[in-house]
């Protein structure tokens, strides 16, 4: 879509960085600098302008992108609605709640389209925080602390006058904001609001408005936030642009709300009630949001017959916001926002489902055709490790706390009461937000109803994401394997490793098809959303395949450089089927070989994370096991990178089909 650039300013040349892959053709550039105009126009090859009315008259580009100052915002943005066009603006829409209103009033009469920045909500790491809010984790938010340090515009701004003559809430205060009003609706209320004017005398030039503003902000049906906005503090202060939200079961830490993303793989932490914050890491690789996201979107909405207006309906109730400070601050008292325009029905929850979602939800890079999408990392919940067995309660807790949504139990493990106390407690997801995976031990084969019944209550839920047989072969049935961790170790060994009086295995003739049928009357009963098998060959995973009424969704098997099973991958993603890869990182000798730790190197990330990257990247979900707190958050951030194609051909030379663990 052909598009008029109008004010040629430092933002503008952070809009037109990405034109060259933009799907928006600049053709008119509009400055009163005349020479800022013609260099602007030159490097985008547009016409240049220093009137915008005679822009207007002399080109017909639909879309206007309004760069100017501050101030001048409002009046840009009418004229060119009155001239027929649709508009994009920077931020604030205008000064003055009013005057924003009408702008969108307008638009709408005469089926314009009209955006206004920030669009930083839809970026990553406020997407990731918003999954955070609307996963249930931290119970109803009821207190909020908000940060807009704009900082000293006279010492990092070549062009600080626009700044100083609007002051620290119109320009930084609509980021948090702009988030705040995205997440929870319209504010309703200024409880209280204080302005001052902290700035060096060594200063020539100083704000037109108080550059330090604090105040309490009530929101219909949300928290109550303590806003601080300031020129004075420095914008590289410890709090930014930083958004703290506190719920009754947990608290959430963004660190900048107005960041475009993509130079940090932990943009969020999460805290349960009493505990220390958690690292929440992206699980896709961080991508910065362009400037120009804002402006395309608006114009692929007019192409599509749907002129979208959702963005300055924010905007303007957030100048309202702004409004009502200033007039709480300057009258001393409590001030109701001016009436909203917020469209509250647009504010669709963002919450990790089996299906995902474009928030958080991510398809594997290389998708199986009508396949589950799964979280890219899951977490094992084993309790055997290096020959022992292990208490995992804090380590359950702290995955879910990092943003873990797939678990993988058995009852073989033992611990499902235990993952039950842990789902149920206050501070963990929402059960919509997981996918819990069990398994059949073998011992149970022939009991497979009993033993679905047995698991489900241990964990406290009505229905498995996945139901799976945990080895296809079948051993004697020794009763219902239930709180297992609680037993001696000798009496947990008797009940699953069932031997004959000459000490051999206790193996039984039941077939892996009367198995099957058993979990497909599992299924039937809707004890489980879908079925899977693990510990499978392909011969094996095929036969069962052909005589199945109900097809496994899922198949887990061990899954590494040595052995990465790229024709048993390769046939399940072709049928559908996802593939998990346990004990991802437990190979001997895997994280200490020379290939892993150079390519690691190259990556700049420890072994491990670049062996789960390299399952990522082959759409497989690998589920590491930890019990070290660092490494667990470690693990799940590594779903964030990728191997770079000459790091997987070093991976693929690894391949060994002798390698026996």
């Amino acid at each position: 879509m052909e598009c008029a650039f109008v004010g040629c300013g430092a933002v503008a040349e952070k809009y037109a960085a990405d034109l060259d892959s933009s799907p928006l053709s600049p053709v008119a550039v509009c400055d009163l600098d005349a020479d800022r105009a013609a260099s602007f126009a030159a490097a985008t090859d547009a016409t240049a302008y220093t009137d915008l009315d005679t822009l207007l008259d002399t080109t017909d580009a639909p879309l206007v992108v309004n760069l100017t100052s501050h101030g001048a915002h409002a009046a840009v943005t009418e004229r060119a609605l009155r001239a027929g066009r649709h508009v994009w603006s920077e931020k604030p829409l205008a000064l003055g709640a009013e005057r924003a209103r009408d702008l969108v009033a307008f638009a709408a009469r005469h089926d314009r389209a009209l955006g206004c920045a920030p669009l930083t909500p839809g970026c990553e790491g406020q997407r990731l925080a918003r999954r955070a809010l609307d996963d249930g984790r931290l119970g109803p938010v009821r207190l909020a602390y908000a940060h807009a340090h704009v900082g000293r515009v006279t010492e990092w701004h070549d062009a600080p006058d626009s700044f100083l003559q609007v002051g620290p809430l119109y320009d930084g205060a609509v980021y948090p904001l702009s988030l705040l009003v995205s997440w929870f609706g319209p504010a309703r209320r200024v409880r209280v609001a204080d302005a001052i004017d902290p700035w060096p005398d060594r200063e020539s030039r100083a704000p037109e408005r108080p550059s330090h503003v604090e105040a309490t902000v009530a929101f219909a049906d949300g928290p109550l936030v303590r806003l601080t906005a300031s020129l004075y503090a420095p914008h590289r202060s410890r709090e930014f642009y930083s958004l703290e939200c506190h719920g009754d079961d947990g608290s959430l830490y963004l660190a900048d709300a107005g960041g475009l993303g993509g130079d940090d793989h932990t943009p969020v932490s999460v805290g349960r009630v009493g505990r220390a914050y958690t690292p929440n890491p992206l699980t896709t690789p961080p991508q910065r949001t362009r400037y120009l996201a804002g402006p395309e979107r608006l114009a692929a909405s007019v192409r599509q017959g749907r002129p979208d207006r959702s963005t300055a309906r924010r905007a303007a109730h957030v100048v309202g916001i702004c409004n009502a400070i200033e007039r709480a601050s300057d009258l001393g008292e409590s001030v109701a926002v001016d009436g909203s325009v917020v469209d509250d029905a647009a504010r669709r929850p963002v919450v990790w489902s089996v299906g995902g979602d474009e928030t958080g939800g991510t398809a594997p890079p290389t998708p199986p055709t009508a396949a589950l999408r799964l979280p890219p990392v899951g977490f094992g919940c084993s309790r055997y490790r290096d020959d022992t067995y292990v208490d995992r309660r804090a380590s359950i807790e702290r995955a879910l706390d990092a943003g873990y949504r797939l678990l993988d139990a058995a009852e073989l493990y033992g611990n499902e009461a235990r993952i039950g106390e842990i789902i149920a407690a206050p501070g963990s997801p929402d059960r919509e937000a997981l996918f819990v995976v069990s398994k059949v031990w073998n011992t149970n084969h022939g009991h497979v109803a009993e033993a679905c019944e047995t698991t489900l209550a241990d964990l406290g839920l009505d229905t498995l994401d996945c139901y799976m047989i945990h080895w296809p072969e079948s051993w004697a049935y020794t009763g219902p394997l239930r709180r297992l961790a609680e037993l001696p170790v000798e009496k947990q060994e008797a009940l699953t490793f069932p031997e004959t009086a000459d000490g051999e295995r206790d193996r039984v003739d039941v077939s892996l098809e009367s198995t099957w049928r058993r979990m497909e009357a599992v299924y039937d009963r809707g004890l489980a959303a879908t079925l899977g098998i693990c510990n499978v060959d392909l011969s094996t995973l095929a036969d069962l395949v052909e005589f199945a009424r109900v097809p496994p969704a899922v198949v887990q098997v061990a899954r590494h450089p040595y052995r990465p099973r790229d024709d048993l991958v390769a046939w399940c993603h072709e049928r559908g089927i996802r593939v998990i890869a346990h004990s991802p990182l437990s190979v001997p000798g895997l994280l200490d070989d020379p290939v892993v730790t150079d390519v690691a190197a190259e990556m700049g990330v420890s072994p491990a994370t670049a062996v789960l990257a390299w399952h990522v990247g082959d759409g497989v979900v690998p589920i590491p096991s930890s019990t070290d707190s660092d490494h667990v958050v470690e693990n799940l951030a590594a779903a964030g990178y990728r191997l770079p194609p000459e790091g997987r051909e070093r991976f693929a030379a690894l391949e060994d089909p002798t390698f026996e663990r």
